[in-house]
């Protein structure tokens, strides 16, 4: 069986060997073991659910939250000549009905799917059918209630193993605690435990924390000094925007990314980033994960994350290719003040919470007794607007509420585009110009009774058959339907609420305790966990990160800024006497920061000891970040 490994690994892949614990991952779910993989960032995770996929009868079912990832890996296989196929929000119901049908007939080695589908009376008729040779959840930290991003769409997933008994599971993450380790078996019901774990240790990966009052600054000083691709994270979608327009301004090739913009838009510019068009991607968490480009160089965290888990995720974007990279946070303070109202704002007070569903109520006007099953689309900024509530907070709420069972919350879900032939066969053909007639026959082709009813419609896929751009093949059909040709009614990104129990009086509205007082205790125990790594000025970044995850090297880095703080400053005299030099000179027209000096690599570095002996020498004065000739 291992020659058999090694043959499909090379001949799909192309590569000469395994790496780290790819092989032990997959010899163990081929042995029908339940399998729980710990692999950093960056360590091949696809690897080995594909792998074995080849290698086992059946079709391997994979679970993930990533609607993009399941796009690119599902595009990757068909490229290497695997058949694949992936099932979302986002596709028609007849493309999901032919999917699952040709599923269910053996037609696909490897099939994603969203957890949402464990809801779908009609994926679980279909899987019944289905030859599954085994099951894996990737992202599987979402299944743990002591994971960082906690989703209660994944704890159905267990529910399959009444209906494949003998499909073995294989659970995939980056990140980890050794608490979330044991709930993650649990909540999948493990037969047995059967943990494989890589370090964590990103060797090549320098962490940072660089305290100054001018993070612009600061930015522009890290761009400048560390050449090569780069992220820029901010929690704020406004931000996104200002800080690549304040880029490009100084002559910086960057675009943004939030969950805000259209599929289109977030594909145009991803795409574009990937093939260095853009040197910069300035982002909101909803940008990286599943991300594969080896050659990003700095990661800089403008907002810091929630967690510990959630740093190591983004920051382990950086330095894939195993070359030189950074992780840095530049802080001035202000940023660890929002980190504390942010961690108020993440479980509102319960009364809050009740608060928001009697309001929501009123809002989509469903009376005491009523509303099971109901759905409503949710415009939380009218919301919040005629409530005078905050957004912040009052997203939290619902969130909460979802967790207890009281509504099903769908932020900004997808709805797909419909579209309907007004005009007859003979119209159409003679309203038509050449230009059009690709995105029509396209249409014809794929979309039965178009002319009878609204179909939905994907643009992508349109796109996808003509070769013709997004942004052309959208305006084609607007153009058609102001021609009274089509009827083309464009998907819209909107939230909606599913009532899973009638309404009942505010009073009565219970959060379960493992649903808010425990969750909560949690997430302000990694929020201080965060903050700490954040403040420490003792303590190698590295090693606090190894040891959240149950993992201790022993030793420092010797690379982060407390390592570098703490090494011995050993100069020759004669480079001794020259940097000196070199600072009076820089100091000639008046006062200076510190951080204003030429650096030398990302910090004072060789100027550190200069500076101190000079200061005790009383040439310079250091007054705070200030460096003041006395003369």
């Amino acid at each position: 069986m291992q020659d058999i490994y090694h043959s499909i690994l090379q001949q799909y892949w192309g590569y000469a060997d395994f790496r780290g614990i790819q092989r032990e991952i997959i010899e163990s779910i081929c042995n029908g073991k339940d399998t729980l993989g710990l692999m950093p960032t960056g360590g091949g995770k696809s690897i080995t659910f594909q792998v074995p996929a080849m290698v086992l009868n059946g079709t391997c079912v994979v679970f993930t939250p990533l609607i993009a990832l399941m796009k690119d890996q599902v595009d990757s296989l068909l490229k290497r000549g695997i058949r694949a196929a992936a099932i979302h929000s986002g596709l028609p119901h007849y493309e999901i009905t032919k999917t699952l049908d040709t599923a269910v007939l053996g037609g696909y080695k490897i099939l994603y799917i969203s957890p949402e589908r464990l809801n779908s009376e009609l994926f679980i008729t279909k899987i019944k059918r289905m030859k599954v040779s085994f099951i894996t959840v990737d992202e599987a930290h979402c299944i743990s209630y002591w994971g960082y991003d906690f989703r209660p769409s994944y704890l159905k997933i267990k529910e399959i193993r009444t209906l494949k008994p003998d499909a073995p599971i294989l659970a995939l993450t980056a990140s980890a605690t050794p608490e979330a380790v044991k709930d993650i078996q649990k909540q999948l019901a493990f037969r047995n435990e059967n943990v494989f774990k890589m370090s964590f240790e990103r060797k090549n990966l320098c962490y940072m924390i660089l305290n100054t009052s001018l993070r612009e600054k600061a930015v522009i000083h890290l761009l400048e000094n560390i050449p090569g691709t780069a992220i820029i994270y901010t929690r704020n979608r406004e931000n996104c925007q200002k800080i690549c327009d304040d880029l490009c301004k100084k002559g910086y090739t960057a675009t943004f990314y939030h969950a805000g913009l259209a599929d289109s838009v977030k594909n145009e510019r991803q795409n574009g980033w990937m093939a260095n068009e853009f040197r910069i991607m300035v982002a909101t968490n909803a940008f990286g994960m599943g991300i594969d480009k080896p050659d990003v160089r700095l990661v800089i965290h403008m907002d810091l994350p929630d967690s510990l888990e959630a740093y190591y995720q983004e920051a382990g974007r950086a330095g894939r290719d195993g070359l030189q990279s950074y992780a840095i946070i530049p802080m001035d303070g202000k940023e660890l003040q929002q980190f504390h109202r942010r961690t108020s704002q993440m479980y509102p007070d319960e009364e809050y919470v009740k608060e928001v569903y009697e309001k929501v109520c009123f809002y989509l006007q469903m009376a005491i007794g009523d509303g099971l099953n109901v759905t409503r689309e949710f415009n939380l900024e009218e919301f919040c607007r005629l409530f005078h509530t905050h957004p912040i907070m009052t997203n939290n709420a619902l969130l909460l509420l979802n967790n207890a069972g009281y509504i099903k919350y769908a932020d900004e879900d997808d709805c797909c585009s419909r579209l309907k032939i007004i005009a007859t066969r003979n119209e159409l053909y003679k309203a038509i110009d050449k230009e059009k007639e690709p995105v029509i026959n396209c249409i014809l082709r794929h979309y039965g009774g178009i002319f009878v009813e609204y179909c939905y419609i994907e643009e992508a896929l349109i796109t996808q058959k003509t070769n013709i751009p997004a942004g052309i093949v959208y305006n084609t059909l607007k153009l058609l339907s102001k021609a009274n040709i089509v009827d083309y009614i464009p998907k819209k990104r909107i939230a909606r609420i599913t009532f899973t129990q009638r309404r009942v009086d505010k009073e009565d509205v219970v959060l379960p305790y493992n649903v808010y007082e425990e969750r909560k205790a949690k997430y302000l125990e990694r929020a201080k966990t965060m903050e700490m790594y954040c403040t420490s000025n003792q303590k190698c970044r590295n090693r606090i990160l190894l040891e959240y995850f149950g993992e201790d090297t022993g030793k420092d880095c010797g690379q982060c800024d407390i390592c570098e703080s703490n090494k011995p400053m050993e100069i020759p005299d004669n480079e001794y006497e020259r940097i000196h030099e070199d600072i009076v000179k820089q100091f000639e027209n008046g006062p200076i920061r510190v951080f204003d000096l030429k650096y030398r690599g990302i910090n004072t570095g060789k100027y550190e000891k200069v500076i101190q002996d000079m200061r005790k020498s009383e040439e310079i004065i250091l007054d705070g970040i200030y460096v003041k000739l006395n003369r």
